[in-house]
């Protein structure tokens, strides 16, 4: 069994936080479901807010902490921004039904949702991280499950490679 292909950015900013978040939006087709990890303040809601904008969502994306499901308009598939941060239990996530949001032309993109990443299927895990000692550049680790990115995984690679980051 070969490896899970893991790809890392060094991102320098904001806008190129944006545009990493673009480029996989750009990948990204109804029933995908992509869990934003990172500690608090690391760009969770940045990034879909990069990646809401990418799609052709207009109006302001905010991250859904107290409603815990923002749904977007695209002119596509729905943009489904849930925040888990605080959920307590399992079931509480399963009411939700993100996975049901995803297969009725939907694209879902979850903050924390790696706290209960074994209750999804196939999935995009998108973790970011603060770099010391510098407030504005974070480090981007993409990570797939299951066969639907693993066949988009080079187009992703060639994606990035393409944003030109340091």
């Amino acid at each position: 069994m070969s490896p899970t292909p893991r790809l890392t950015l060094r991102v320098p900013s904001l806008d190129a936080t944006h545009a990493v978040a673009a480029g996989l939006a750009a990948l990204c087709r109804p029933g995908d479901i992509i869990l934003l990890a990172g500690e608090m303040g690391a760009g969770k809601t940045a990034f879909a807010q990069g990646f809401g904008r990418a799609l052709g969502v207009t109006e302001p994306i905010t991250s859904p902490t107290f409603t815990l499901v923002h749904s977007y308009e695209t002119g596509g598939p729905t943009l489904h921004h849930a925040d888990l941060y605080r959920l307590d239990q399992l079931a509480e996530v399963a009411d939700l039904a993100l996975g049901e949001l995803a297969e009725f032309d939907g694209i879902v993109l979850v903050e924390w949702g790696d706290v209960v990443e074994s209750t999804f299927g196939e999935h995009l895990v998108v973790r970011l991280d603060l770099v010391d000692g510098d407030a504005a550049s974070r480090d981007i680790t993409i990570g797939p499950t299951g066969p639907t990115w693993a066949r988009r995984w080079a187009l992703l690679e060639k994606v990035t490679q393409e944003l030109d980051l340091p």
